[in-house]
């Protein structure tokens, strides 16, 4: 019984998972806005010549 109400608990949190995301969905879509992706990609790397130079040295 206990791993039943376990799972239920997990397909509770699914759900309320999904309706979030629909929702926020739904949202993005009033406003005529793209929605923002899962993740993000890292920043592309500048081509000025300033990297390391910016950063001091730890102690």
């Amino acid at each position: 019984m206990f791993e039943y109400e376990i799972d239920r608990m997990n397909h509770a949190q699914l759900v309320r998972e999904a309706a979030a995301r629909r929702l926020s969905r739904e949202a993005a879509a009033s406003t005529n806005r793209k929605p923002r992706p899962a993740h993000r990609a890292a920043e592309e790397p500048t081509d000025d010549d300033s990297g390391p130079a910016l950063f001091t040295r730890a102690a």
